[in-house]
C-alpha cells in the first residue's frame, strides 16, 4: 500500500476511503487504486474492520481500478498475552485488467507478505 485518504465519513466507524498500490514485477502489474466502503467496530477487546469496493465516478488516469468482494479483518487479542493479538485477514480482490494468472498469484503473495512486515514494523 502506497497511500491512503478517507474521501468521505459517513458515520460513527463508516468512512469511505481510497488507497494506492505501486506497480509490481518491474511494473508489469501496473499501479492499483481501491475505492472501499469501511466499518470498524470493536470485538472481543480487539477490531473487526469489514469493507467492500464502491463503484467511485472520480477515477485517476494513472491507476487502474481494483475491486474488492466483500472482505474483513480480526484483530483479537492474545489470552495468555493481552500485548499480542492474532491478526485474521479475509480478502477477495480482483486486481481488474489484463493479467496473466501466474503474476497476479506472484503479486499477491509478495504484496501480502510485504504488508505483513511493514505491519510489524510500524506497530
Amino acid at each position: 500500500m502506497t497511500s491512503l485518504d478517507i474521501l468521505e465519513h459517513l458515520e460513527e466507524n463508516c468512512c469511505v476511503m481510497r488507497y494506492t498500490t505501486a506497480g509490481q514485477l518491474w511494473n508489469i502489474i501496473s499501479p492499483r487504486e481501491f475505492v472501499d466502503f469501511s466499518y470498524t467496530v470493536g470485538y472481543k477487546d480487539g477490531l473487526l474492520s469489514c469493507g467492500i469496493s464502491l463503484d467511485w465516478s472520480e477515477k485517476r488516469p494513472e491507476f487502474v481500478r481494483g475491486y474488492n468482494h466483500p472482505c474483513g479483518w480480526f484483530c483479537v487479542p492474545l489470552k495468555d498475552n493481552s500485548d499480542q493479538s492474532v491478526l485474521t485477514g479475509y480478502i477477495q480482490t480482483d486486481l481488474r485488467g489484463i493479467i496473466p494468472q501466474s503474476a497476479v498469484d506472484t503479486a499477491m503473495a509478495s504484496t501480502l507478505i510485504n504488508f505483513y512486515g511493514d505491519l510489524r514494523k510500524a506497530l
